[in-house]
């Protein structure tokens, strides 16, 4: 019998020790990324937007706003003033500001204008309410620089990022309308014909030749690679396009990814450039309020995946050591609709 209970007592507390080891095995920790951008487009202020708190626990090292920050779609100054002032004061967004670096570009919305452009009658004084809404002090010389386009950079221990936003709506030449098939604009025949402008154009050249960075972002308000629909996008002018993909190439600047929105729908898109070392990706994240929720299908030779016709956000994290990036569009609560790693 005294056998017996020192058996059942060694039984017992190797069954306890057992349960102790199991009660201290650590769960994997997941690698935290080097660098994290978010970023979306296409943002009505009088609408609820659902993901700033997801964003915000993104814990991103930057914001960036793809364009349509508000709908404006006003010549009144005071008007448009008034719509941005209403962005601030939504209480979700307010967190994010004061913790966290936001830049970004216009949109047609924004800017005043649907589907606007260089013509548009207020540009000017669009500039500068924009460019309140940012932040930017009196005495910066974007101030008296025409255009909102501007560079940042964010270097760690770990690397470089650098971030060139554009503008795609200042300087932009007057679309074509399509006259002769159910598309709403066509390619322009204009060898003239411009979305950046002379300045901006000598401007990005140098960003991109001078660039150390290891990722080069660049954040276009309207898509670049699609360009089939018949919608506002770098395709409705083809010479356009052929000089920022040879810019690109010929420039040697590391980790080029194009960010845009304007569309109501997220996809990624990719191509090869002669001379690129790598992919070019474009990276379309549309929309925050609202989305093409009825988009049925159109034509991109360029895309991989599938189409997010729900309304999104975008993030990509950033890992130096593999020259990778991790593309992400995500719905609420951070829930991931598509995923694209892409290593440079």
């Amino acid at each position: 019998m005294k056998q017996f209970y020192l058996f059942l007592a060694t039984l017992i507390l190797f069954s306890a020790c057992k349960k102790k080891i199991e009660k201290t095995q650590e769960v994997p920790v997941k690698p935290t990324p080097d660098f994290v951008v978010a970023f979306g487009s296409c943002n009505m202020s009088q609408e609820p937007n659902p993901f700033w708190d997801d964003i915000l626990a993104e814990s991103p090292d930057v914001w960036i706003w793809g364009g349509d920050i508000v709908y404006a779609d006003t010549d009144d100054v005071e008007k448009l003033r008034a719509i941005y002032a209403m962005q601030d004061t939504v209480a979700e967004y307010a967190k994010l500001r004061a913790e966290v670096p936001i830049i970004g570009t216009w949109d047609d919305h924004d800017f005043g204008l649907n589907d606007g452009g260089s013509d548009f009658s207020i540009k000017e004084e669009s500039q500068q309410v924009f460019l309140d809404f940012m932040g930017i002090p009196e005495d910066s010389e974007r101030r008296n620089r025409e255009g909102v386009y501007a560079s940042h950079e964010y270097e760690i221990p770990a690397g470089k990022v650098k971030v060139i936003v554009l503008d795609t709506r200042y300087f932009r030449s007057e679309l074509v309308k399509d006259e002769e098939s159910k598309k709403r604009y066509k390619p322009t025949t204009d060898s003239t014909a411009t979305v950046l402008g002379e300045a901006q154009w000598q401007w990005l050249e140098n960003e991109l030749n001078q660039s150390d960075a290891d990722f080069n972002l660049i954040m276009s308000s309207i898509q670049v690679l699609s360009g089939e629909h018949g919608f506002e996008s770098w395709g409705n002018f083809p010479l356009e396009v052929d000089k920022l993909e040879n810019l690109i190439a010929q420039s040697g600047a590391k980790g080029v990814i194009i960010l845009s929105g304007d569309r109501h729908i997220s996809e990624f898109s990719k191509t090869n450039i002669d001379g690129l070392s790598y992919p070019l990706v474009d990276f379309t994240s549309s929309g925050l309020t609202h989305s093409y929720f009825s988009f049925s299908g159109e034509p991109n030779q360029h895309r991989i995946g599938e189409v997010v016709s729900e309304k999104s956000y975008g993030v990509i994290t950033f890992d130096f050591e593999k020259k990778e990036a991790d593309m992400k569009m995500k719905g609420d609560n951070g829930t991931v609709l598509q995923e694209l790693k892409q290593t440079y």
